[in-house]
């Protein structure tokens, strides 16, 4: 079986929609404040999946609109948050007025974007002054027995993606590139660490060999490994990485 594609993968989570939203780590709080300020404002939630970062937002006071190409993640989205604005639309065509928005972010997703379309719309919808900041949760590879675990699963999925970023990576129309870093721990057992992998695209998207080769890897690593051997359970250690950019 050959390796799935770039859009296969990208549009593979609507299957797992559910299993998605309850076993991926949300975002730092503190990572969002840095990137959009404390005051509320208008933002629009590029790639918005099942809606993780769009609850964060929320519960910060913003008025957020979620934009997502995948029906299934979007069903999910509009289940939990039926009061948030949420349309289907890709970064590339949004589907969105022109400067309806104060900022535009993006949680896991801006690896998935097809970077000048996206760029250009993502422009078209900020006021000038708006706020582009992309965000990701990375799994901490520092730590042994998770660069191990990373070596398991594979590094073909975006979520390997190390979110790192040129000062211009956004094109002329933004400004500066600024970048800032959060840690943050999710509590695991083995079994809600093989039920992780199985949200992550090239996992959904593997054959049923390798599915069950990463699967049998996991609970081996889980039972063997010192740090992790013995323990019911056991926390997973994230640096999440994030980004902002000015509209000109």
């Amino acid at each position: 079986m050959s390796d799935p594609t770039r859009d296969e993968q990208r549009l593979s989570f609507g299957a797992v929609a559910d299993a998605y939203d309850d076993i991926r780590p949300s975002y730092p709080a503190d990572a969002l404040r840095w990137v959009l300020g404390d005051a509320p404002v208008r933002v629009v939630d590029l790639g918005a999946g099942t809606g993780l970062l769009t609850r964060v937002l929320v519960g910060l006071g913003h008025e957020v609109t979620a934009v997502e190409p995948d029906p299934g993640m979007l069903a999910r989205l509009s289940a939990r948050s039926p009061s948030v604005a949420a349309v289907e639309g890709s970064a590339e065509a949004t589907g969105l007025p022109d400067s309806c928005a104060d900022a535009v972010v993006a949680g896991q997703a801006y690896h998935w974007f097809d970077p000048g379309p996206a760029h250009a719309e993502i422009s078209r919808v900020l006021r000038p002054g708006g706020i582009f900041g992309p965000v990701w949760n990375f799994r901490d590879e520092s730590v042994d027995w998770v660069a191990r675990l990373s070596d398991l699963v594979g590094r073909k999925d975006g979520g390997a993606y190390k979110g790192e970023l040129a000062g211009d990576a956004f094109g002329a129309a933004f400004g500066p590139l600024e970048r800032a870093e959060f840690a943050s721990v999710v509590t695991h057992t083995a079994d809600s660490l093989v039920a992780l992998m199985r949200s992550r695209s090239y996992y959904i998207t593997a054959a049923p060999e390798r599915q069950r080769e990463i699967e049998t890897g996991i609970r081996e690593l889980v039972a063997t490994h010192p740090d992790l051997r013995g323990r019911a359970t056991f926390d997973l250690p994230y640096v999440t990485r994030a980004y902002r950019s000015a509209r000109r």
